[in-house]
């Protein structure tokens, strides 16, 4: 089935997409081409194309070309990890002097990537709230080349326009970059919204288990996919085989474990909503542009504790089915204090977060064991 088939429904592309049986064998699924170089029929004679797997791997080419189908893209690139595709995507289209727009509550491993490791290379950003389309405008510049954004973020769960943004971008001559990771292609789909570029962190709602590291970018445009799948080939970024087979078995199930994530966030997020030690709970189902943009609002729920950090600590402790671990998206619940642990690189910036915030990432579990644990949790 060709990537393209966009006339098909999401959960039938999702299992077919890149993914004809093996014309040799008849094999149903794609297999694991675990090997680094092929055969030549002489010199330049490749045979399908194949040379070398950091050039291409017949097995991250059905994941790339399925990435492209539910994204609405005419290329996918898979890569190592969200951070790799992040990295090459920031260098292939940037040059130092030049100058990016990232949330204010951007991913601390994002933030990090920009404050620590591209500032260095000569690469400007600022921080600011997206939320705010009038605060985003006046913070880009001449040399702004990338509007950098997260819908919903990360833990604070806000939410941008991304038709908003991709007026902004196309205003200053710039690139609107939206990580997808938190909403899945299944939720949001950012480039019919006016994106160029997605990215995504596979290794959360895409890969699905919790057993497996990977990244992805997704482009509709042809020029800029030629310059990202250059860079991805030199400088090596790639996903491997097996990694890549294991992102494309766990897109099969995606819609449905969605679904059932978004069932179990939302009575989660009711119950949060009525408890005396909550104070506040953060997720987009009330928000505006959310309703408009998203499909639904993810198995990602943010609260506060009006008892402050040391009691978001103490019931991180206590949860005995959500685990105490990073990491999100996949079919366990998890638990963690963001301040501590995912966002503990952005301590003493700008972007520092709340410590009497808890992050959950509701897994598919039956809901009624996940509000029991959590009313315990909280108790006490």
């Amino acid at each position: 089935m060709a990537a393209d088939d966009t006339e098909l429904a999401f959960e039938t592309r999702a299992i077919h997409a890149g993914q004809e049986p093996d014309a040799q064998t008849g094999a149903v699924v794609p297999p694991i081409y675990q090997v680094s170089t092929y055969a030549q029929d002489g010199v330049g004679g490749l045979r399908a194309g194949y040379e070398y797997s950091r050039s291409a791997n017949p097995t991250r080419d059905a994941l790339e070309a399925c990435l492209a189908s539910l994204e609405g893209g005419v290329r996918g690139i898979a890569f190592a990890s969200g951070l790799a595709a992040e990295d090459t995507l920031l260098r292939a289209l940037c040059k130092p002097g030049d100058h990016v727009v990232i949330p204010g509550d951007a991913y601390g491993g994002t933030y990090r990537l920009f404050a620590r490791v591209l500032e260095r290379w000569g690469l400007q950003w600022t921080a600011v709230a997206q939320q705010d389309l009038d605060a985003v405008r006046r913070a880009t510049r001449d040399n702004t080349t990338l509007l950098w954004c997260e819908t919903p973020t990360n833990p604070l769960l806000n939410v941008a326009d991304i038709t908003g943004l991709a007026a902004i971008a196309r205003d200053v001559g710039a690139r609107l970059v939206v990580d997808n990771t938190f909403a899945s292609p299944y939720l949001q789909q950012p480039l019919a919204l006016g994106a160029d570029m997605v990215v995504h962190s596979t290794t959360k709602y895409l890969g699905g288990h919790s057993d497996v590291v990977g990244g992805a970018l997704v482009t509709n445009d042809a020029a800029v996919a030629e310059e990202l799948a250059f860079h991805h080939n030199a400088m090596g970024s790639v996903a491997g085989p097996f990694d890549s087979w294991l992102v494309l078995r766990g897109i099969k199930t995606l819609a449905l474990r969605m679904d059932r994530h978004c069932d179990n966030a939302e009575r989660i997020v009711a119950m949060l909503r009525k408890h005396d030690a909550v104070k506040q709970v953060l997720y987009p189902d009330s928000d505006e542009v959310a309703r408009k943009q998203m499909t639904r609002f993810g198995g990602m729920v943010t609260f506060s504790v009006a008892g402050g950090e040391q009691q978001a600590l103490d019931i991180c402790a206590r949860t005995k089915i959500f685990t105490l671990a990073e990491s999100l998206g996949g079919v366990e619940s998890l638990i963690e204090h963001p301040g501590r642990m995912t966002h503990a690189s952005v301590t003493g910036s700008a972007l520092e977060v709340p410590g009497d915030l808890v992050r959950l990432s509701v897994g598919i579990e039956h809901v009624d064991d996940l509000l029991a644990d959590l009313r315990q949790a909280l108790a006490g």
